[in-house]
């Protein structure tokens, strides 16, 4: 009789570890198609902005091309890595295309070109609120698939860790901050 309960009671841990395992899955596919919804709407974004700013910004054509580029790759990536890569060339020319928008005032003006920088700036915001979504059920996959002794029903059922989504390497900076007093005052 005891043999028979340590049994049932083995059967049923090993069947709510394994659910369990498939409930983070599931978790961190939803996840990502959180993350790939606002992708989506990043890339219908950009070549309107482009659109909107090119006239103006003729000696920028290096840093339109970039984001178009950038743009283009994560559209046709073949896997979630490449598209990831992608992805984060797409955030470091947007970035770099804001900067150098604001070396042009015509573009402050145009009431157009301020609506597609608000709707993407709100759009990057949603992005960065998924991400850390996706990161965090990443992580509760991944230390369930490592720790012990659910690591023998990850592996014996072929659960794989996930794969962060990692920032650009210029959003991980650390932003210099000058403090000193050198500037002579009036």
């Amino acid at each position: 009789m005891v043999f028979l309960f340590i049994v049932v009671a083995i059967v049923a841990w090993v069947v709510f570890a394994y659910n369990r395992l498939v409930s983070l899955r599931n978790q961190v596919d939803n996840s990502w198609r959180q993350i790939d919804v606002q992708l989506k709407r990043r890339h219908d974004l950009i070549p309107n902005l482009i659109e909107a700013v090119k006239g103006y910004m003729q000696f920028e054509r290096d840093t339109l091309t970039q984001v178009v580029e950038a743009r283009a790759k994560a559209v046709s990536a073949p896997d979630q890595a490449s598209r990831m890569a992608a992805e984060t060339q797409i955030t470091t020319g947007l970035g770099k295309l804001m900067a150098v928008m604001e070396n042009y005032p015509q573009l402050k003006a145009d009431e157009n070109v301020l609506k597609l920088q608000e709707e993407l700036t709100t759009t990057e915001n949603q992005i960065a609120f998924a991400r850390q979504a996706y990161n965090d059920v990443v992580l509760a996959l991944n230390t369930r698939i490592q720790i012990f002794p659910t690591n023998l029903i990850a592996s014996n059922f072929g659960f794989k860790a996930a794969e962060y989504f990692k920032g650009a390497p210029e959003e991980q900076a650390v932003p210099k901050v000058d403090l000193s007093m050198t500037t002579p005052r009036a």
